[in-house]
């Protein structure tokens, strides 16, 4: 007899293999030696702007939002592939262990979002409500994990809805709740807390009354909806290792395209320039990841007040952008047609290089400017002469010899 439970357990082993094999490469020494000195820069900051935190500062206002976001964010993984619609599909009435899993695993691992949210924001809460003993917070935090199990039920009954308007509707109108409701609790708002709370079990009770009348587990959604969050970390992966499973997506992105691929002779040595340049900024996650850290580098360069920090960030993030664009060289390994081009493949290796080399200085001009804004002349001078040079000399020394391996 099928056992749902047994092939969960069996599922999950395989998906938190799969995960531990990309993770080893992700968290490797590089990123490892990155993410400390990120945290304990962040953690020293942290510190000195508290001890000069306005008395007015909105605490509530900042805490609600993100841990009211935090509790609405509720995916399922409920480790389905795309197999099952065909042989699982007839064992339904079977499947309430499995799903029963699913949820709960669901939960554990997304109560870490919470616990560091509410670890980071311990300090700034605190400081602004000085006088509220360590308990209540403790209270608080499980408040809020109560919450995040209760809309985590809800979100999986919703699920039974094809109506994605609908559901829609119903995640704005819960999202919207657990915000006001998390604003009122560290304010300490009890009376209107508790309105709030009421309202949204009034939301959740009518969305279980919704699914009550639905017929069945909707597969394909269910399918589509897991599938894309493995695939979002695959993209993820790929920049650190070789992932076989990962199905890339291309989009369009004609406006952006056709002022940079111009420029682009129309000859053979050309020909894995235009390939790359193309693959940069149409494919995968490299475009948005590159963009993410040149913006978060910004941010830090323009709100931490020490120059000598703001030059080894700005030279932190330099590093991981070169870093992770290093993956683009592999990004059409499994493509064999490239081996009919005729033209020579070393000019693939060179293509890739000229375009992490770009990125660098770009990256390199881009803070520079954020340090003249701020009028830090001398500051500005050194950087971009710190940053080009350390462009050209992680190009020469490690991204060439490593490519040189692959």
């Amino acid at each position: 007899m099928f056992d749902s439970h047994t092939f969960y357990k069996k599922r999950l082993s395989s998906h938190v293999k799969n995960l531990s094999r990309y993770l080893k490469y992700m968290f490797n020494g590089h990123i490892a030696f990155a993410m400390l000195f990120f945290t304990a820069a962040t953690a020293y900051y942290y510190q000195q702007w508290l001890e000069q935190l306005p008395a007015n500062f909105p605490t509530g206002i900042i805490m609600g939002i993100v841990l009211g976001l935090l509790i609405s964010y509720n995916p399922i993984r409920t480790l389905l592939q795309e197999p099952d619609l065909v042989f699982l599909i007839a064992a339904e009435q079977r499947m309430g262990p499995y799903f029963r899993n699913s949820i709960m695993y669901s939960f554990v691992i997304q109560t870490y979002l919470i616990v560091l949210a509410a670890a980071a924001f311990g300090p700034l809460y605190f400081t602004s409500f000085s006088g509220r003993a360590g308990s209540v917070y403790l209270v608080t935090i499980l408040l809020f994990l109560v919450l995040k199990g209760m809309n985590m039920l809800t979100n999986w009954n919703m699920l039974k809805v094809r109506d994605k308007s609908l559901r829609t509707i119903d995640l704005t109108a819960r999202t919207l709740l657990n915000i006001v409701t998390a604003y009122f609790v560290i304010e300490g708002h009890a009376l209107f807390a508790i309105i709030t709370i009421v309202l949204l079990l009034l939301v959740i009770v009518y969305d279980f009354m919704v699914a009550a009348k639905q017929p069945g587990i909707i597969w394909d959604l269910l399918i589509e909806k897991d599938q894309s969050r493995l695939q979002s970390f695959y993209r993820i992966a790929n920049l650190f290792a070789d992932v076989p499973h990962l199905k890339n997506k291309v989009k369009k992105r004609e406006w952006l395209t056709k002022p940079f691929i111009s420029r682009i002779p129309f000859e053979r040595s050309a020909t894995y320039d235009y390939l790359y340049q193309i693959s940069f900024l149409r494919s995968g996650d490299y475009l948005g990841m590159y963009i993410r850290l040149v913006v978060i580098g910004g941010i830090f360069i323009w709100v931490i007040p020490n120059v000598w920090i703001k030059m080894l960030f700005a030279i932190l993030f330099i590093y991981l952008s070169l870093f992770q664009m290093m993956a683009l060289y592999q990004h059409h390994r499994t493509q064999m047609w490239l081996d009919l081009y005729p033209v020579n493949p070393n000019l693939k290796q060179t293509a890739v290089i000229k375009i992490i080399r770009k990125l660098g200085y770009v990256q390199a001009f881009a803070f520079t400017f954020l340090f003249i804004f701020q009028l830090e002349w001398l500051g500005s001078i050194i950087i971009l002469a710190g940053a080009l040079t350390f462009v050209w000399a992680y190009v020469r020394f490690y991204v060439i010899p490593k490519l040189s391996k692959v």
